[in-house]
């Protein structure tokens, strides 16, 4: 029984303080369900549509490879060189080889036309020298330079001067960073709401804003163990757009209705999200969970109902139950 005196006393101070609070003058907007298409995201990588790894067609030591990481190149520019020595060696025998088998040929011939050899041995050496002009020797002196083959910037070294360079062991990578794409790997419960042409959302960490692109192509059978479908979208150039950035494709799978207001009605105050509402002349507070966001408007999931007139300026400096006049 003591203590209700000071209750009523505390309530009578809060009236008087919110009594006492200045009118404030407000923006207000209703607040409405708004249909938005749903998307799920899939997640996948930039990856350039030009690439390539050059390796080299001879085994050799490279003494000379005068490009580093992200240098630019142009198509035939020279990436790196083999040692001539081994490749000159080969040559030599090549055509030694050759003109020993054209000597071999003609004696061979001549003594087949006065019948003093047999067609066997005039066919074994007509293979023979068609084997040594097949031989191509000449052509292994190109194989000692490897070039770009398109114009692009050196992204990978694999092997530098002194290397033992071999076919099948892989030197540069190369790619062209002008033309680049987004792959992901869709699974088959919504790949069939993509088509081919299609444009589709994307976001990609360090590239603000949504981008947008081209479905280009689309595997036509789904992996066997993952159940899932490659999918390969076409993006346009942005600023910090790089490959081998991690990405979102943002796949469509229907519509829904939800409530939106204006982001600048949306007030943060530690850990709490907050929207004043207009309620008999006065600044209601409404403690709120908010979704995502879309452009200027952001959805509000719980504690406000359609045609709620919310604050959409100054709700920073408003309080609970503060006089206020819409403009």
């Amino acid at each position: 029984m003591l203590a209700l005196p000071g209750c009523g006393q505390k309530r009578e101070a809060a009236k008087e303080k919110i009594t006492s609070l200045p009118m404030a003058q407000v923006r207000v907007q209703a607040a409405d369900n708004k249909s938005r298409a749903m998307t799920e995201e899939v997640v996948g990588t930039v990856r350039a549509k030009l690439h390539a790894t050059l390796e080299a067609k001879l085994s050799g030591r490279i003494n000379k490879m005068p490009v580093v990481l992200g240098q630019q190149v142009k198509a035939g520019e020279l990436m790196a060189r083999l040692d001539a020595a081994e490749i000159n060696a080969r040559l030599e025998q090549a055509e030694a080889a050759l003109e020993q088998s054209e000597r071999d040929w003609k004696r061979v011939s001549a003594l087949f036309e006065q019948q003093a050899a047999t067609r066997s041995e005039y066919e074994a050496a007509q293979s023979r020298n068609r084997v040594a002009k097949g031989a191509e020797a000449k052509a292994m002196l190109s194989y000692v330079e490897v070039v770009s083959p398109f114009d692009g910037v050196v992204t990978k070294k694999w092997a530098d001067v002194g290397d033992l360079a071999a076919p099948g062991k892989p030197l540069l990578s190369i790619e062209d960073p002008a033309a680049l794409q987004l792959e992901a790997d869709v699974p088959q419960a919504i790949a069939s709401q993509i088509q081919h042409d299609a444009r589709l959302g994307a976001r990609v960490d360090g590239v603000s804003g949504e981008l947008t692109g081209t479905v280009s192509e689309i595997a036509p059978v789904a992996d066997s163990v993952s159940r899932t479908f490659r999918i390969k979208l076409d993006l346009a150039t942005q600023p910090g757009l790089r490959s081998g950035q991690f990405a979102r494709l943002l796949v469509p799978v229907g519509e829904s209705q939800t409530m939106r207001v204006p982001a600048s009605a949306v007030v943060e105050r530690g850990q709490l999200e907050i929207v004043f509402a207009v309620a008999n002349q006065h600044a209601q507070m409404h403690l709120v969970k908010t979704g995502k966001r879309i452009g200027d408007e952001i959805e509000i999931l719980s504690s406000l109902h359609s045609g709620d007139r919310v604050v959409i300026d100054v709700a920073a400096q408003l309080t609970d139950g503060q006089p206020v006049e819409a403009k």
